[in-house]
């Protein structure tokens, strides 16, 4: 099933792959990733999305849950939620591969309304199944596009639009009905991340958040702890300190200049935090993380 697609993922990276395994493509969402080795732990808040691993291994743990999985299944993450991720299998010689897809919330909503569909129940925002053949297809056919640069504007839309349609005709789809339902839970909380997503370096009132969600600011803790797994707070902690570990592992940023790009006030305050979320403290970690990467390289 997944033979084809990996050749067509394999070419299309191992040309456009940037220093951290990604090449991105020209359709908004969809990207290719390769890793010749092993990686170290990659944290991250990730959007809604659907990874098809197509050669190595993955484990990605999301609070108390942990998923390995490798060739042959996908990863659903159907909520703004904190992973820690790590390829656990990958080498120069057999390389890990995967294709990601974002998910798009409008076009689900329209495929809900065409499909009839029922609302969907939120569950746990990450879970893993087994790749259906209809989707490796439709982004197989998708990879080929890119080929055709010509045949992108006309084409690429109802393609997504397919492996939507197949992801919520399969599997995942009653994961993922909740994204594209108006008004639901995660609709609700999706607006407060946004706004916390674009303002992460400034103070954020609870009550603003509650308002942007249309719910009492006590409902609203409840329902976004219940969806991202974090407070509010939390959430926006974790995204300041994983923001600052990657201007200072990608751009060379100081230790200083990046605590105080995500707005802390305090460098001492930044560095207790970080060291708690990473493991080390901010100078130790991206001095053992550029080694790592100039290894692999």
């Amino acid at each position: 099933m997944t033979t084809t697609l990996l050749e067509a993922v394999r070419r299309y990276a191992n040309l456009r792959c940037d220093q951290h395994g990604a090449a991105k493509t020209p359709i908004p969402g969809l990207t290719a990733v390769r890793a010749m080795t092993q990686s170290q732990l990659q944290y991250a808040i990730n959007r809604p999305l659907v990874a098809l691993v197509l050669q190595g291994r993955k484990r990605v743990t999301m609070g108390s849950h942990s998923f390995d999985f490798g060739a042959g299944e996908s990863l659903l993450i159907s909520a703004d939620v904190p992973t820690v991720s790590q390829i656990t299998r990958a080498s120069a010689k057999v390389p890990y591969f995967s294709l990601v897809v974002e998910l798009d919330a409008a076009v689900i909503a329209s495929l809900i309304v065409e499909m009839n569909l029922a609302p969907g129940q939120q569950a746990i925002s990450v879970r893993v199944d087994p790749t259906e053949a209809e989707v490796a297809d439709a982004a197989l056919r998708l990879m080929r596009l890119l080929e055709r640069p010509s045949s992108l504007p006309v084409l690429r839309s109802q393609l997504v639009r397919e492996i939507h349609y197949w992801l919520l005709a399969g599997r995942h789809g009653t994961a993922i009905r909740a994204l594209g339902v108006a008004d639901s839970h995660a609709q609700r909380i999706a607006r407060a991340v946004a706004i916390i997503r674009s303002e992460y370096a400034k103070p954020l009132r609870i009550e603003r958040l509650a308002e942007a969600a249309a719910m009492s600011p006590s409902s609203f803790h409840q329902h976004f702890r219940a969806i991202t797994s974090l407070s509010p707070l939390q959430f926006q902690k974790q995204l300041r300190l994983i923001e600052a570990r990657r201007m200072m592992l990608s751009e060379g940023s100081e230790v200083s200049s990046a605590a105080f790009a995500v707005g802390y006030e305090s460098v001492s305050q930044f560095t207790r935090e970080y060291g708690r979320m990473f493991g080390r403290p901010p100078a130790k970690d991206i001095k053992v993380a550029l080694s790592q990467l100039d290894t692999a390289a």
